[in-house]
């Protein structure tokens, strides 16, 4: 972001903020689910593919996202709108350069087991905290969704999608801490252990998206285990 708190312009000071609105949403959606083309996201936000053209074109003019042609079996080929890199500044980004700074400074002064063990503490207070926003849930799609609501208050913008063989993805479209997680690989592999640990040992937790790896979003594959 700008200046680290203000969330970053979406037009021209001048523009009505019903249009700034509309525009984050576009914004938004396209984090959420990945490219769509201006049909799809007219139906969800309940405007013409005219108008939302219009914002997708002023938000590429700006740099914020881009297009590819996709060939479609009839009829001309479809334009999926994506965000750019530069789109990242209008998400949070968990105070990346304190974040870095910090485990830079840790990693000098105790060394990596420091840095280990800063990991876990997080992890412990993780799961504490997890397990008190799951603690009325009982079937392990209420529980998902409540960890996916905790996950969301703290910036990773999660959900839960059902799986035909009765599993389920968790889904976060954002990563808070990317910056510090490429610094410290460990934050990613606790974090998937806390999932395992708060979930119980009835089911399997599976990592199959990766946003460091290059994914547009994280995912982690959640399945009872089989008797």
């Amino acid at each position: 972001m700008p200046d680290g708190h203000q969330p970053a312009e979406t037009g021209k000071t001048n523009d009505p903020p019903g249009k700034l609105r509309r525009r984050r949403a576009v914004l938004d959606l396209l984090k959420q689910q990945g490219p769509q083309d201006a049909a799809t996201l007219a139906d969800q936000l309940g405007v013409t593919a005219m108008a939302v053209r219009q914002h997708l074109y002023e938000l590429s003019a700006q740099g914020l996202v881009a297009h590819v042609e996709v060939a479609r079996p009839v009829g001309r080929p479809a334009k999926l709108w994506r965000l750019t890199p530069a789109a990242d500044a209008f998400f949070p980004d968990g105070h990346a350069d304190l974040a870095t700074g910090l485990i830079a400074a840790m990693r000098e002064t105790f060394g990596e087991a420091g840095v280990d063990r800063l990991v876990a503490a997080r992890s412990r207070e993780q799961v504490a905290a997890y397990r008190r926003r799951m603690a009325r849930a009982r079937s392990l799609k209420t529980r998902l969704a409540a960890l996916a609501a905790a996950r969301t208050d703290e910036g990773y913008m999660a959900g839960v999608e059902a799986q035909d063989d009765g599993g389920f993805l968790l889904v976060e479209n954002h990563c808070p801490i990317c910056a510090a997680a490429a610094t410290c690989s460990g934050l990613c592999r606790a974090e998937l252990e806390v999932f395992q640990e708060v979930l119980g040992d009835g089911v399997t937790v599976e990592r199959t998206d990766h946003i460091l790896a290059g994914a547009r979003r994280c995912a982690y594959r959640v399945r009872p285990r089989r008797p």
